[in-house]
């Protein structure tokens, strides 16, 4: 399934994507929230229900990652999103236009409530997702394990359908 956006296009992610998308989680900015790139790319391109992966693409150069996940039962059903975009094209938007294009998909699938879980110390990231409507719920305490090797606390942030700005 394609998902179009006014500037940006996300596709299935394909095995023909994953030297690019070790790239971009190899970057230093990305990396330092995502960890290794070798075995977050393998997890991307891996086939489980609930879980879609996508390249996003602008005109036509695959210029980040965004994954969601889908729980399907319906007394919880709600879905989460996860996303690395190149370092080169922060600050234009684009990070955004692809979370607000995935979670309109979504929410037309049936879900009620979206969740993203950034690093507690990724402010950046934060305030991106806090201007696009999501609001903190809960730090999780200990949640992730860095590329330092120790446990780092995240952010649960949700957003509710007509809540995305």
């Amino acid at each position: 399934m394609i998902i179009e956006g006014p500037r940006v296009r996300l596709r299935p992610l394909t095995r023909d994507d994953r030297q690019r998308a070790q790239e971009i989680l190899s970057t230093p900015e990305v990396a330092q929230w995502w960890g290794e790139a070798e075995p977050e790319v393998e997890t991307l391109l891996e086939e489980d229900t609930g879980y879609s992966s996508y390249a996003i693409e602008r005109d036509g150069d695959v210029i980040g990652l965004i994954q969601s996940s889908e729980e399907l039962d319906p007394q919880y059903r709600h879905a989460g999103i996860d996303i690395a975009v190149d370092p080169a094209h922060h600050g234009h938007g684009i990070g955004p236009e692809a979370i607000r294009v995935l979670a309109q998909h979504l929410f037309a699938r049936g879900h009620h409530r979206l969740t993203i879980d950034p690093a507690a110390a990724n402010e950046k990231a934060v305030h991106v997702y806090t201007k696009l409507g999501f609001r903190p719920v809960g730090l999780l305490r200990q949640y992730e394990r860095g590329p330092d090797g120790t446990f780092h606390d995240g952010l649960l942030m949700d957003l509710l359908a007509g809540e995305l700005r």
